[in-house]
Order: C-alpha cells, then sequence, then structure tokens
C-alpha cells in the first residue's frame, strides 16, 4: 500500500489536553465535515475541511458533549465513554461505545505484590455501554429535528438494555462477555448503517479465526422517543450475527460503500499488526445470518502500523466518487504524526 499524502488535523486546545488528538479511534466524513472522536472522553468533535474535493486541512474544531444530548447511564456524564465507531446515515449521526471490559496494566514504576495485584483487577464503566443516535441539524447534533418521518429524537441503547446484557445468552458471544476487550474478549469497534440496518463490528472475541459482525434494526418508539428498541428479526431474535473469513483478524472499524462493506481488521488482542483493509460484498443484501468466506470478502490493501504505535482506528471515504480517497485515523500516533503546530496528521490512501 501507499499512502498518497497526509491530511492535517487540527483539534483545540481542549481536545488536545484531554488527549484526544492522540486517541482518535473513531472518524466519519460528513460532505465538508469530518465527525471525529477519542476513546478517552464522552464526546464528539467536528472539523470542517479546506478543501471538500482535495482536503489538505481539517481545522474548525466543534466539540460536543454527548452528555448534552441523551441521558448518559454513568453516574458521571462526562467518564468516557470509549466511543469507538461514528456512522453518518439520513438525518443521524451514530456513536457506539467499546462495550468492552478492561483489566488494568502494569506500568513501569510499578514493583512488588502491585503488577499482579493490578492484572487481577477487571472493571467497566457505563458510559461505554452504549449505542447513540444523534439528529443532525445546520451541521450539528441537537436534542431533535423535524423530518418528512416526524420528530426525530436524540435516543440511546443503554442501561438494562445495553447490547452487553443481550448478549449474555448468545451460544458463541455469551462466554466472551466477562473478559476485558484486550484478552479477546467483547469489544465492539466499528459500526456501519445503511437504511434501518447498523452493523456493529466486533474487535473481539474472534472465534477459531472467524470475526464477528452484528446486525441490529434500532428504533425509538412514540412512547419514548429518547429510548433506542431493537426491532426483532424475523426470527424473533433482536439481532444477526455473521461471521467472516479476516485471516484470524478482529474488526477495528467499518465503513459502508455502496453495498459493500470496508473493513479495518487488526489483532483482537494487545498486538501492534498486521492491519488489513477488507471488503465485504453486497453485506447491505444480507437476507439472513452468513459465514461470509471465499469470494464473498476481499482482502484490498494492508495498512502501515508501528511499534507501540501507530494504529489504525478508523476509516472513511472522502472526496467525490471519481476522485475517492480512504482516509484513515490512527491512535497512539508516531512522533512523526506530530509535526508541532498543533496538527496530528492522517493517511489519504487510493483504494
Amino acid at each position: 500500500m501507499t499512502v498518497e499524502r497526509t491530511v492535517r488535523l487540527y483539534l483545540g486546545e481542549r481536545s488536545r489536553a484531554a488527549t484526544t488528538h492522540t486517541n482518535l479511534s473513531a472518524v466519519r466524513a460528513d460532505g465538508r465535515m469530518l465527525w471525529v472522536a477519542g476513546d478517552e472522553t464522552a464526546t464528539i468533535e467536528r472539523l470542517v475541511a479546506d478543501d471538500p474535493l482535495e482536503p489538505g486541512r481539517y481545522t474548525d474544531e466543534t466539540s460536543y458533549r454527548l452528555a448534552d444530548l441523551v441521558p448518559l447511564p454513568g453516574a458521571d456524564p462526562d467518564e468516557e465513554a470509549d466511543i469507538e465507531g461514528l456512522a453518518r446515515s439520513g438525518p443521524f449521526l451514530w456513536a457506539v461505545g467499546s462495550h468492552s471490559l478492561r483489566r488494568k496494566q502494569i506500568k513501569a514504576h510499578h514493583d512488588g505484590a502491585k503488577p499482579l495485584k493490578r492484572l487481577a483487577r477487571v472493571e467497566g464503566q457505563d458510559n461505554r455501554q452504549i449505542l447513540v443516535r444523534l439528529p443532525i441539524a445546520g451541521g450539528e447534533p441537537v436534542p431533535w429535528v423535524d423530518t418528512e418521518a416526524g420528530r426525530q429524537h436524540a435516543a440511546i441503547l443503554s442501561g438494562e438494555d445495553n447490547l452487553r446484557n443481550l448478549l449474555r445468552d448468545d451460544p458463541h458471544l455469551a462466554p466472551f462477555v466477562p473478559i476485558p476487550g484486550k484478552d479477546n474478549g467483547l469489544d465492539i469497534e466499528g459500526i456501519a448503517v445503511r437504511g434501518e440496518r447498523v452493523y456493529l463490528g466486533l474487535r473481539g472475541p474472534v472465534l477459531r479465526g472467524w470475526a464477528v459482525v452484528l446486525e441490529l434494526r434500532p428504533y425509538a418508539g412514540p412512547d419514548a422517543p429518547q429510548r433506542l428498541r431493537l426491532r426483532p428479526f424475523e426470527d424473533g431474535r433482536r439481532y444477526r450475527k455473521h461471521v467472516l473469513a479476516l485471516d484470524g483478524l478482529g474488526i477495528r472499524d467499518m465503513c459502508p460503500d455502496g453495498d459493500d462493506l470496508l473493513l479495518l481488521a487488526g489483532p483482537s488482542m494487545d498486538l501492534d499488526g498486521p492491519v488489513r483493509l477488507y471488503r465485504w460484498h453486497h453485506a447491505a443484501r444480507a437476507a439472513a445470518p452468513q459465514v461470509v468466506r471465499g469470494d464473498a470478502v476481499r482482502r484490498e490493501l494492508d495498512l502501515p502500523y508501528g511499534e507501540g504505535d501507530d494504529h489504525a482506528e478508523g476509516i472513511t471515504l472522502v472526496g467525490p466518487p471519481e476522485h475517492r480517497r480512504l482516509l484513515v485515523v490512527y491512535d497512539s500516533p508516531a512522533p512523526s504524526r506530530l509535526p508541532g503546530d498543533g496538527a496530528v496528521l492522517a493517511d489519504l490512501v487510493k483504494l
């Protein structure tokens, strides 16, 4: 793979102080705008391109607190939501938290009994267990918007209805729900939306080499317009489960391309690489749970990664169809991605 060029993303002082620029975990292009999120806050950021056809810089950041739009489940509304995926469809911007548990890390200064004690400590955060749908009006997320279909509210799937609870009885995924994400446990890291279908890509678990995608049909009813519910499929289940042959890798992000889904894939556990882009052909036409292999899924290209840094975490298509490029953002960027002018560098890649 050849990186065609880099693009500068300029986040404001507040976001840099929160280290969002070095913890980018999600991205989605929206015309001239670019939505991004980091995994250490409970906010979503909007940037604006200097040129919609050949963006070289994204600036003019505006930050939006999720708690100002939906009722977050955590006691602290600013506790991190670990947003790992963004999607844009119709009048809505969607965001999904990782839903993962985390195990405490051993750090260089820990000695004696402390390292093993930390490794035994597993914790979760309520704000991570969310799926959010935000109406967009005038380029901004708002509490509600009037559309041809009527008034649409910002809405959330959380609390007792969250996806972790839904999967506790799943024959494949239930054993991984109590396991931390970095240990091949449940870890949602990608979202794509086509019509009423919402696809969630799992970094973990990877099941005997098979990556997992969940398909949902969320809706908000008139009796509780701020709460998302899941419409059952024909078999009565509230989700479909697809498994994909991605060479043993889990899903780090997803991006629709017509009826196809582009899949950013990498290791499920705490490893640097490999990192690859796959194309799931005709994903949006799936009428039943699928085992996706062979010609149905194609490896498109390999992406760069560093040793302890430069972890590709988000992908989105930018530019018009005749001049389309893949924009890639990185978590833990290498020093070369921080040029010193307040920007962080993303890559533009030709498919």
